[in-house]
């Protein structure tokens, strides 16, 4: 049955892929991003956040099926806290009242396996409080003592500690609304490939995500796992960190989080 789907940072990488992924599988999916999309907004700004809620709403009719919030940045600046937590919660909390409109409604987020190495408290608490301006701050602060590697795993670290406490709320498990976070490892997309085409990035890159299981993924080996999880088969995965890594979070963490 053709479901109807929303997923933001839709124009490249993880997010063009599932969308093709869908699409070809006779689904509806509407698109946002920053550009090559049907809603265009800037999730950085609350403008942004409103814009997308308001044009979702005309554009699907007022119902939603499954939303995938896979917008995101990779930069270690302030910027990315504005898109990699607070975009992504206004995002799915906005278009909530879409998703108790549909059929079999899901949501899924996209985390990062950054969201194990170590990240900085000030930036995550913040961000988990609500407070974008004191986030914000805390990133401006990282960068001025050389930190700023920090930002883009506090984003994705304080992103899936968000779905662990939201998922088995009432307004979503309490509503029937499974609610889920993937977490990549590396990803060959727009937003990596020129790390990877340096030989001192790659280096770094794979010394913190180890990917013993043949290495760097494609996009669309993204794809399935974000369809499983948004499809009505899922009715009962919810408020999980699903990796998708390669086994990098086993190499790194071992049977620690057992």
């Amino acid at each position: 049955m053709s479901r109807t789907y929303l997923i933001t940072g839709a124009a490249s990488g993880i997010g063009e892929a599932t969308a093709t992924w869908l699409r070809e599988r006779g689904n509806t999916v509407i698109g946002a991003d920053l550009r090559d999309a049907d809603i265009v907004a800037d999730l950085a700004t609350p403008e942004g956040r409103d814009h997308l809620v308001r044009r979702a709403g005309e554009l699907s009719g007022g119902r939603l099926d499954a939303v995938i919030a896979g917008a995101g940045l990779g930069a270690f600046e302030p910027r990315t806290v504005s898109v990699n937590y607070f975009g992504a919660v206004a995002t799915l909390e906005g278009l909530r009242p879409l998703l108790a409109a549909g059929t079999d409604p899901r949501a899924v987020t996209i985390a990062s396996i950054a969201a194990v190495h170590p990240h900085d408290p000030a930036i995550a608490d913040a961000a988990l409080a609500g407070d974008e301006e004191a986030a914000l701050a805390a990133a401006r602060a990282a960068v001025d003592r050389g930190e700023e590697y920090a930002i883009y795993g506090s984003t994705k670290a304080a992103l899936a500690r968000w779905v662990r406490r939201t998922a088995v709320t009432a307004d979503w498990a309490g509503a029937g609304i499974p609610l889920n976070a993937i977490a990549p490892g590396t990803v060959v997309t727009p937003m990596t490939e020129p790390m990877l085409a340096r030989p001192d990035l790659r280096e770094v890159i794979d010394r913190t995500v180890p990917m013993p299981l043949h290495g760097h993924a494609r996009p669309d080996r993204i794809a399935p796992l974000l369809a499983w999880l948004t499809s009505s088969e899922n009715e009962l995965v919810t408020g999980q960190v699903v990796f998708i890594d390669g086994g990098a979070d086993a190499v790194l963490r071992g049977d620690s989080a057992w």
